[in-house]
């Protein structure tokens, strides 16, 4: 074959099988993301157990929850323009590292005002990074497996959200200070940050798009020679079928957000992602403390919720299964409506039993309804804006995740946890009809302009 019959990255990437290089770049994504869960999910549990050892007001103890979200999203929106200037793994082991410290120094406060800058600190790696890893994975998957793919990297929330869950339950209530070993535990990304730097290539899309075609032609090979792929013939990579930029500058991906190609999609993913974040943030942060003013200790109230936590994993593994047969606006939209549904009956259970069972319908319904969401936000951008993209759509998101936690306690107040639950099912409700202006591209490569 000649270099004028060249495929191009893209299309060399589309047309692997599924081999061991993927697999680590799932594995390895996966993992920090697993531990980003860990993180936002012992929060749910310090805050409870600082409510009773600090005596905070539901008031105080959404701020901890506010300010963290607060960090992300201005970590998200940063994180995505820096992603599509200097590379994906590099800002992904950066983000790693930051939230990483500030979480091991967390363990350290000793009054509520440090607590507070750290988590904002905390936020600004962990915003950053999902987006980061979600566009890289989805950069070296193939695509007729896409989706899938980044549901799976998603399911490593689930992952992630069960180990917090079983520190709460096994460490919190029952070791002195608790909470400040829980932080010590969460510190561990700092050093996964170090694995991830060197260990992951960098996405080849993105070189190609930088015009390092020497080097995105190495990294293809690599995934061609890793497992049973066919190579006979493939020879480098040339410049010449690469589509001219979408946009070359910061400022100009901004504002290519709102041309008139992507402005209707960037308007319904930031709508679904707003909407998302504020009832699967409301809820998940708070489902610990609410069952604890309700009259169950820590040790109970923490059980419920790891109980409600194990159903995440099969709500992944249904939408990841469901998003190629049905595509992506379809599985996000019914997976919403019973975030919905799930959320009335949890609202105004009354028993234990329906307790627990509308909260792993909520926790399974939701965690899928994510893994559509990751899957489908890196699939409406080109590669040269995909980051900012993705980036910004994580940060209006993030708004959302603060103004949640501070909602809660004044909803409470006025109508109760029925209340709460009605209004964040309106919330799913309105991101389920804003998922159908996304464009489906299941099936079909990735803009590579």
């Amino acid at each position: 074959m000649t270099d004028t019959a060249t495929p191009s990255v893209a299309r060399r990437l589309d047309d692997l099988p599924f081999g061991r290089r993927h697999l680590r770049i799932l594995t390895g994504s996966g993992l920090g993301w697993a531990l980003d869960a860990m993180d936002v999910g012992l929060i749910s549990f310090i805050i409870t157990a600082l409510i009773a050892q600090w005596s905070l007001d539901t008031s105080q103890a959404s701020w901890i929850a506010s300010a963290g979200f607060a960090g992300m999203a201005i970590g998200a929106s940063l994180g995505g323009l820096l992603a599509d200037r200097f590379g994906r793994r590099s800002v992904f082991a950066v983000t790693l590292l930051v939230y990483g410290v500030a979480t091991g120094a967390s363990a350290l406060v000793g009054g509520l005002a440090m607590l507070l800058v750290l988590r904002f600190v905390v936020g600004l790696g962990l915003g950053a990074e999902l987006p980061v890893a979600s566009t890289y994975v989805s950069e070296f998957a193939p695509a007729r497996i896409r989706g899938r793919v980044i549901v799976i990297l998603e399911a490593f929330w689930a992952v992630g959200w069960t180990a917090a869950a079983l520190i709460g339950y096994f460490v919190i209530p029952h070791v002195e200070d608790g909470w400040r070993w829980a932080f010590v535990v969460g510190a561990v990304p700092a050093i996964y940050a170090l694995i991830v730097r060197w260990g992951l290539p960098e996405s080849a899309r993105w070189l190609e798009r930088r015009g390092r075609h020497d080097e995105a032609d190495a990294v293809v090979r690599s995934f061609e020679t890793s497992g049973p792929v066919e190579t006979a013939g493939v020879s480098r990579v040339v410049a010449a079928p690469v589509a001219p930029a979408t946009a070359v500058t910061s400022t100009g991906r901004l504002r290519a957000l709102w041309s008139s190609e992507f402005r209707g999609r960037t308007a319904s993913l930031w709508l679904v992602w707003f909407c998302v974040n504020f009832s699967y943030y409301g809820a998940f942060i708070w489902i610990p403390t609410i069952l604890y003013t309700q009259g169950y200790d820590l040790v109970r109230s923490f059980g419920f919720t790891l109980i409600i936590t194990l159903a995440q994993l099969p709500g992944y593994a249904v939408s990841a299964w469901l998003i190629e047969v049905w595509g992506r606006r379809l599985t996000l939209s019914v997976f919403l409506i019973g975030s919905a549904a799930s959320a009335v009956v949890f609202g105004t259970a009354g028993s234990e039993v329906v307790i627990i069972g509308a909260g792993m319908a909520l926790s399974f319904f939701n965690l899928g309804a994510w893994g559509a969401l990751y899957a489908v936000t890196p699939e409406m951008y080109p590669t040269s804006l995909r980051g900012t993209g993705a980036g910004w759509a994580a940060g209006v998101g993030r708004i959302a995740s603060i103004l949640a936690p501070l909602s809660v306690p004044p909803l409470l107040l006025w109508g109760g946890a029925p209340l709460l639950f009605v209004v964040f099912a309106v919330f799913f409700v309105l991101a389920a009809a804003g998922a159908w202006g996304l464009a489906d591209r299941r099936g079909e490569s990735l803009d590579d302009r």
